[in-house]
């Protein structure tokens, strides 16, 4: 069974808690995060990437993004977006980074550089929530306006498309009637489902192919976070109540006199709201958190908690169930990982470049690795290649010294066959210079004897 790890965080300056979700064991705790929802990432499982916002004493307010290593608890590297983050998602590869800002514009970072790609005005109100489609084509943003929209990644990128539309987006879904909460997406691509939650306690189910509503999902509280059965059947839905609402995708309409139509149970534990879910990649195991601080493990077969974990003290906003990444496997590997510890990639940019100041593609490759392994390298920046690629240039490498000894080699023995030529030649053409000389000295001396 492949090891997955639970990772929580809280919107108060507690840090960020991590355990092995099957056994329970407590790995390194992280320092100074304070995250908002939807504002903790693992960037393909290299280290991790949290928004934070710091409420001042004057009417703005202001925030950064920052990253941990698995190594070490203390933050490395810290950016200063334009504006305060909420939401922060990252690809599969870890390539690219989105945010979503209190203005409603959403940030698009290249993780290797640090640059910032693309920014677009999305929403009216600030981005509650960041979601990438599964073949990661699509980006979805749901906002505190109440509305839920899909941004195709090739659209985005592609200028001359881009002024000839009227808009950005695929879809924009305006059925919410208050605050966006959580977004989720499922299996399929471009014909995927997309599951929506709303402080006007209802949850929507959208086609991603068709562009309209499926489902309307009416609860009996404020839903702030969702998490999908990986078959697509059910999803669940934590409440403000406590209860974690199961709703039916695919099955007929039922009326339940608890609950509601198409909610099949609910689980109860939590003395105050559930804040955020997170499922384990077989489906098995619901990890939920809460405003009372405590973390619980699920299994969704039985009902039954398994785990119970303590975040701490505070709220918990965030939870994440990732592939335990290679070096936190152990703990007996800390001080060596600790001691070697890769890179982190620079600060994300505050502001886009002139894109005269980067007209060449910039490529960053990586070793392979095989199935199921975490890629282990460091991010280097574009300018630390060229400078190494110089380097190269300027002092050459044993084996290229080693190809230019052989080729010299090669042309000295070529030049000593073609001497042993010229002198072959020569002294041909010398050995019948003197016989010809002979040859009419005799042919003279003959003549004056017949005379």
């Amino acid at each position: 069974m492949e090891t997955e790890v639970v990772i929580a965080s809280s919107p108060t300056d507690v840090g960020i808690s991590c355990w092995d979700l099957h056994t329970g064991e407590e790995h390194l705790r992280y320092k100074s995060c304070a995250s908002p929802s939807h504002g903790l990432t693992s960037v393909a499982g290299r280290f991790l990437a949290s928004s934070q916002i710091r409420e001042s004493k004057s009417s703005s307010s202001s925030g950064s993004i920052q990253y941990w290593s698995w190594s070490k608890p203390q933050v490395e590297v810290r950016s200063f977006p334009a504006e305060p983050i909420k939401p922060v998602v990252s690809n599969s590869q870890g390539t690219y980074i989105a945010g979503g800002g209190v203005s409603g514009d959403i940030y698009f970072w290249e993780v290797a550089t640090g640059k910032l790609l693309k920014k677009w005005h999305a929403h009216y109100r600030a981005v509650s929530c960041l979601v990438f489609n599964d073949d990661e084509s699509l980006l979805i943003s749901g906002a505190e306006d109440g509305s839920v929209r899909v941004w195709s990644l090739f659209l985005i990128f592609d200028d001359a498309r881009r002024e000839e539309m009227k808009h950005l987006f695929e879809y924009s879904f305006h059925e919410h009637s208050l605050r966006v909460t959580d977004v989720k997406t499922g299996y399929g691509g471009s014909n995927a489902i997309i599951v929506s939650a709303s402080e006007d306690r209802t949850c929507k189910v959208w086609s991603l192919s068709k562009g309209k509503i499926l489902r309307n999902v009416v609860f009996p509280s404020i839903i702030d976070a969702i998490s999908l059965d990986p078959g697509e059947h059910v999803f669940y839905a934590g409440g403000r109540d406590g209860k974690i609402y199961i709703a039916g995708l695919n099955s007929p309409v039922t009326s339940n006199s608890n609950y509601g139509l198409h909610i099949i149970g609910a689980l109860s534990e939590h003395s105050k709201g559930v804040t955020c879910l997170a499922s384990s990649a077989d489906g098995f195991l619901l990890v939920s958190g809460s405003e009372d601080g405590m973390i619980r493990v699920w299994d969704t077969r039985t009902r039954n908690i398994i785990r119970v974990f303590r975040h701490t003290k505070g709220p918990v906003s965030n939870v994440l169930v990732i592939r335990q990444p290679k070096r936190t496997s152990s703990t007996s590997l800390a001080p060596a990982v600790r001691r070697h510890g890769l890179p982190l990639p620079p600060p994300l940019e505050k502001f886009a470049n002139n894109p005269d100041e980067n007209a060449y593609v910039k490529v960053l490759i990586g070793p392979q690795t095989l199935p199921n392994q975490l890629l282990d390298s460091p991010y280097i920046s574009v300018q630390t290649m060229e400078a190494q690629i110089k380097e190269l240039q300027q002092q050459g490498s044993s084996a290229a010294a080693e190809v230019d000894v052989e080729r010299l080699k090669s042309e000295q023995v070529r030049s000593v066959q073609m001497i042993q030529q010229w002198k072959k030649m020569y002294e041909n053409l010398h050995q019948f210079c003197v016989s010809e000389l002979l040859e009419g000295s005799h042919t003279e001396s003959a003549s004056g004897q017949n005379l």
